[in-house]
C-alpha cells in the first residue's frame, strides 16, 4: 500500500517511514500542506492508501490541508496530533478525517488504525451501507440507505463514511441497544479495543450535526440506541 506520510520533522518522519516500510508500505514524504497537496495530484500512479497527516504544519493548518484533501479525493484520512481534547477530534471527523491518532501514540496503535480504515474503505467495499434498503425515518431524520444520504427536516446533512453506516446501523433496530462491542464489530470490522474511542467521537459528533442530542442514547456500560420508538421506523 501506497501512504502518503504528512509531518513536518524530518526525524519523525524518517523514524516512522523505517517502521511502516518494514512493514511493507510504501512511503511518500510531505513536510508541509503544500507538498501534501501536491502529492495527491499526479495521475497514472497508484493511489494512495491512507494519508497520515499531522496537524502541526509550518504553512497552513492541517485542518485547513484536511478539507482541501477531502474535496480532492475519498483516501482515507487519518489525523496524528497532540490535541486531544474530544472538540478537537469531532472537528477534525466533521472536516473528513477517517480517525484520530494522538501522541505520544504506540506504533501498533497506529498500524492497527491504519490497516481498520483500510479494510473499511477498500475497493468495492467503500460506501457500502449496513444490511438492508430503502429508506428508515426516525420522527423529522430521514435516512436513504441506497444513495447513504440522511436529511433533517427536508435539509440534507454531510455525514462522513462511518458516521452514516454508525446511524443507518443504529436505525436498523431503534429502541434496541447495540453493544460497543457490536458496533465496533460491524462498523468499524475490528475487535481491536482502542477503536472504542474513535466510537464515542462519532456518536458525539453525530448528535451535533443531527441537532438531535437525545436521538442516540448512551446505555451506560453497555453501549447505545436510537430513542426513537420502533413504530417511527418506515420503509420508503
Amino acid at each position: 500500500m501506497r501512504l502518503l506520510l504528512v509531518e513536518d520533522d524530518n526525524h519523525v518522519a524518517a523514524a516512522l517511514s523505517a517502521i511502516l516500510a518494514r512493514h511493507g508500505f510504501d512511503v511518500v514524504h510531505a513536510r508541509n500542506g503544500e507538498e501534501a497537496l501536491q502529492a495527491l495530484l499526479p495521475a497514472g500512479q497508484q493511489p494512495f492508501g491512507v494519508v497520515l497527516l499531522d496537524l502541526g504544519l509550518p504553512d497552513q493548518d492541517g485542518y485547513e490541508v484536511c478539507g482541501k484533501i477531502r474535496k480532492r479525493t475519498s483516501t482515507p484520512v487519518i489525523m496524528v496530533t497532540a490535541r486531544a481534547d474530544v472538540r478537537s477530534r469531532i472537528h477534525g471527523l466533521n472536516l473528513g478525517a477517517d480517525d484520530y491518532v494522538v501522541k505520544p501514540y504506540d506504533t501498533g496503535e497506529l498500524l492497527a488504525r491504519i490497516h481498520a480504515v483500510s479494510r473499511r474503505t477498500a475497493p468495492g467495499d467503500e460506501g457500502a451501507a449496513p444490511a438492508g434498503e430503502g429508506a428508515l425515518r426516525l420522527g423529522s431524520v430521514a435516512i436513504e440507505l441506497s444513495t447513504r444520504r440522511v436529511s433533517v427536516d427536508g435539509e440534507v446533512v454531510q455525514l462522513t463514511r462511518k458516521e452514516f453506516d454508525l446511524l443507518a446501523l443504529l436505525a436498523q433496530r431503534p429502541g434496541v441497544v447495540f453493544r460497543r462491542e457490536q458496533i465496533i464489530s460491524e462498523v468499524w470490522r475490528t475487535s481491536w479495543e482502542g477503536t472504542g474511542r474513535t466510537l464515542e467521537v462519532h456518536v458525539a459528533s453525530l448528535r451535533a450535526k443531527l441537532s438531535r442530542p437525545a436521538l442516540i442514547e448512551t446505555v451506560r456500560g453497555v453501549g447505545y440506541r436510537l430513542a426513537a420508538p420502533p413504530a417511527s421506523l418506515q420503509g420508503p
